[in-house]
């Protein structure tokens, strides 16, 4: 909690001065009431404190969660590939896949080229599914450490693969 106090301050008025009069100069001066100099009292628990470290702290992981790492599913030349085809993300970081070039295209994981524990069905999308159209996406977001090796059922052959590392 935070507390501030002060005491009143006020100024005399100049009415001006006068033709011919003494050449003593007026006076402008504080007058102040109350106590004696203007107080300022902050006032905060160590409760207190902690609360808005820990609310700076929440703040700064959600913004950090609400960005996503951006993979263009084939090429501004039309070729099959993901851009980029490796990259690295943080544990709970956002991946969105986007229809660019060369469609139809999916995201399926290796089921034998991803950390022991985690279920493929959970993160790919099915074999049968696609984006078949300029800017549609599929986002998936990995939280165990590990590397993970994907790519597109319909352009495998042609080596549209790619490898993400959680770390």
């Amino acid at each position: 909690m935070a507390a501030v106090t002060s005491s009143a301050v006020s100024f005399l008025s100049f009415s001006g001065l006068k033709a011919g009069a003494s050449s003593s100069k007026p006076s402008i001066a504080p007058r102040l009431t109350g106590s004696a100099a203007p107080k300022l009292t902050v006032k905060a628990s160590m409760k207190d404190i902690g609360a808005a470290v820990v609310a700076t702290a929440a703040g700064a992981i959600l913004a950090g969660n609400a960005l996503a790492f951006d993979v263009d599913l084939g090429t501004d030349e039309g070729g099959l590939a993901f851009v980029p085809k490796e990259f690295t993300v943080a544990p709970g970081e956002k991946i969105v896949f986007k229809n660019k070039a060369g469609f139809p295209h999916n995201v399926v994981f290796d089921e034998d080229e991803i950390p022991a524990g985690v279920d493929v069905s959970k993160i790919s999308m099915g074999e049968e599914d696609l984006l078949n159209a300029p800017g549609e996406a599929y986002s998936v977001t990995l939280t165990e450490k590990g590397t993970y090796s994907f790519y597109c059922s319909p352009h495998q052959g042609a080596g549209m693969v790619g490898k993400v590392t959680v770390k």
